[in-house]
Parts: structure tokens; C-alpha cells; sequence
């Protein structure tokens, strides 16, 4: 079929293939192996019934991408390209499978990684490569989304114990997770992580249920009632919150790549679609309209992988700004909207079945167009970089 050409081959106008390095392209040949045979063919029954996929994490496990660019500790230590690729091609499969690899890989191996001691990298790292043991990240509160820094959790320290009070939502993971960690502030004021373990009494989880985006991808309302740990499990380096906007940061590019996925899977949907399905006597890509739009809709991917490709080199350059990854969330997530969008019109009334997989995308989108900030916090955040002003409240 047309739609599986599209698939294999991919979209890449501007032949980004040749800037790749041999196993940049491995990777990404991987994943977007593993999200044709594995993903795609039963993912839209899970998203309809808002359940997780559990049943794919040991073949996630299987592909050596787990940890990202971390090295050691039984992590692959990819590059920056070919971690930005991997979230492409998952969330070109699927955004909640590739909500919960960020999570995993991202925000809980990647803030153990950056803020951790030895001791809690050890014991954390290499089982968590292995998907043996999983995590998750809880930052964003009820009453603190994008002025998070304000957060209300407190680390209490008693003895040899922190003792942990507050709340926490929209956490992925927490409700399955072997170790999550949780941001809060301690006797001094200052914001630390701490490492809260499964089955740690006084801490309990809720999925969040009625969702339209993410569906598979189970988030939760955490509640910390006099939860009780370790001295030990205080993240070693975390003492500030610009600690925490490191890992934000580090973070926040993946999801620009992660756009690139949604935009380019509706596109080559709406691109074999279009071959496909005729009207008033011929295919409607034989039309003028359809035509100017699959090219805007390209125009606008190919944008976005020049981006990312570039971002993810000055990452690894270490001369990424937060302005930059800010820039590119921001952009990215705009414009995959509007390439979703586009593509859920092309296709009419289809475009609202799951069956032809631009609908998922189109109500998945809006999730990665608000989360790690909102397109205003990253605009403010860019502006305040290139004008050395805060116009933040």
C-alpha cells in the first residue's frame, strides 16, 4: 500500500539522511521499524480505551534506547540527533508511547543522570536501561503549572528522614513507577529532588481520567501525606531550582522532535489519502487546492527537522540556550498543529476515525502544544534571552 511506502521511506525533502552519521540512521531504521510492526497496527484500540500498553515495554526494552545520551550505567549514550530521532519516530507510531519513553528516559533517567550521586545513579540507572525498573518525574502541581517555580510541596527534614506533604498533577507514570521523583521545597526554602519509591507509605497515585489527548499514556494526581524517606534519596545536586530548569530544559528539545513525528505521520497520511481517494472523477490530489496545502504542510516539516537538526548539534556542542530550546518547542509545536489540522481536513470525515490515525495525532497534539510550558511561557522565555528583560508576572 501506498501508506507503507510513505512509512518506510519517511519524509525527508531535503535529504537530512546524508547529514546523519551511520548509526544515527540505524537508530532512527530502528525505531521506525519498531513503530510499523509493533505500534501502529494496535495502538488505536489502547488510545480508544485509554489504556496503557504495557505489553510494549519489554520490546521497547529490547531496542538499547532507553537513557538516551546517558552513558554508562548500561545507557546506549546515543547522540543528540539520534535522541531527537528516536522521539520522532515513537511519536510518529504513537505520542503517549512516546510521552512515556520521555518520561522514562528523559525527565527520570535524565535528572538522576544530571543531579544524582554516584550511589543513586548505580542503583537507579542500569536497571531503569533495562525497563526492569521505571520512573517518573513530579514537578507541575494543581495550583502551579507554568509559575511551577512557586511550588507548595515540602521536604521536611526529621532525623535521619525527609518527611514529604502536597500534591502533584499531571505526572506520567506515578501510578506504576518503581521511583518518582519529587520536587520540593525544604526547611530553608530551597528546591530539591527527592527520590520517593514505590510503595513508600502516605504517597498514592490517580490516573487522570476524561482525557482527549494522550490517551494512552496514563498521568496522575499524586498526593504526599507525610511520606516518609531516606536522608540518601535527596538528589545530591539538586539545591535550586535552577537545578530543576536544567533538567527542563535538557528536556524540552525532545519535544520539539516529538512534534516533527505527529506532523510528519499525518502528513504522509493525508499524502496517501490524497493518491488514493477519488472525487468528481479523479484521485483529489489532482486538485490545486490539496496540492498548496500538502506543500505548505511539507514546507513546514521540512522547517522543523532543519531546527531540531541544528539544535540537537549545539546541544551536544554544549552552546544550546534555553532561549534556543524554547524557540524550538515553541515553533515546532505550532507549526505540527497546524500540519495535523491540515491533514485532518484533507481527509474529510475519515479524518475524524482513528482507523486512518490522523485523528489520534490531530487530539494528541494539543497535549505537546501546552506541556513542558505553554507556546506563551516558551515566547517569554525567548524574549526575555534576546532582550535581557523578564516579563514574566
Amino acid at each position: 500500500m501506498l501508506a507503507d511506502v510513505a512509512r518506510s521511506l519517511g519524509t525527508d525533502y531535503y535529504l537530512i539522511d546524508e547529514l546523519l552519521t551511520d548509526e544515527e540512521r540505524e537508530i532512527r531504521d530502528k525505531v521506525r521499524a519498531f513503530a510499523d510492526r509493533e505500534v501502529i497496527p494496535v495502538i488505536n484500540d489502547y488510545w480508544e480505551r485509554a489504556e496503557f500498553p504495557f505489553e510494549l515495554i519489554p520490546k521497547i526494552a529490547e531496542l538499547n534506547i532507553t537513557g538516551g545520551t546517558i552513558e554508562g550505567y548500561g545507557c546506549p549514550g546515543m547522540s543528540e540527533v539520534a535522541s531527537g530521532l528516536v522521539s520522532a519516530e515513537l511519536a510518529r507510531g504513537d505520542g503517549s508511547l512516546n510521552t512515556f519513553y520521555g518520561v522514562q528516559s528523559g525527565l527520570a533517567m535524565g535528572t538522576i543522570a544530571m543531579l544524582g550521586s554516584e550511589e543513586q545513579k548505580s542503583k537507579w540507572l542500569p536497571p531503569m536501561a533495562r525497563c526492569e525498573k521505571l520512573g517518573a518525574f513530579g514537578l507541575t502541581e494543581p495550583n502551579h503549572g507554568s509559575d511551577v517555580v512557586q511550588l507548595e510541596t515540602r521536604a521536611r527534614r526529621k532525623g535521619d528522614e525527609y518527611v514529604l506533604d502536597g500534591a502533584k498533577r499531571w505526572i506520567g507514570n506515578a501510578t506504576f513507577a518503581d521511583v518518582t521523583v519529587i520536587w520540593a521545597r525544604d526547611d530553608e526554602g530551597n528546591v530539591g529532588g527527592f527520590l520517593v519509591e514505590k510503595g513508600t507509605p502516605g504517597y498514592s497515585a490517580e490516573v487522570i481520567k476524561g482525557k482527549t489527548s494522550k490517551r494512552c499514556v496514563w498521568q496522575a494526581d499524586i498526593k504526599l501525606e507525610g511520606a516518609r524517606i531516606p536522608v540518601e534519596n535527596r538528589l545530591e545536586h539538586a539545591r535550586t531550582f535552577k537545578d530543576t530548569a536544567k533538567v527542563l530544559t535538557a528536556t524540552r528539545y525532545g519535544v520539539a522532535w516529538e512534534a516533527i513525528g505527529h506532523a510528519v505521520a499525518s502528513y504522509e497520511a493525508a499524502l496517501t489519502y490524497a493518491r488514493e481517494r477519488v472525487q468528481f472523477g479523479k484521485p483529489i490530489a489532482n486538485f490545486q487546492l490539496i496540492q498548496a496545502k500538502l506543500a505548505s504542510m511539507l514546507a513546514e516539516i521540512t522547517n522543523m527537522q532543519l531546527m531540531c537538526l541544528r539544535l540537537s548539534q549545539l546541544l551536544q556542542e554544549g552552546k544550546m540556550t534555553g532561549g534556543m530550546a524554547s524557540l524550538a518547542k515553541m515553533n515546532n509545536a505550532r507549526k505540527a498543529r497546524g500540519v495535523c489540522s491540515d491533514a485532518r481536513d484533507i481527509l474529510g470525515g475519515n479524518g475524524i476515525l482513528l482507523e486512518y490515525h490522523v485523528a489520534r495525532h490531530t487530539a494528541d497534539i494539543e497535549a505537546v502544544y501546552t506541556y513542558e510550558g505553554t507556546d506563551t511561557v516558551q515566547a517569554l522565555i525567548v524574549g526575555r534571552e534576546i532582550t535581557g528583560l523578564n516579563a514574566f508576572a
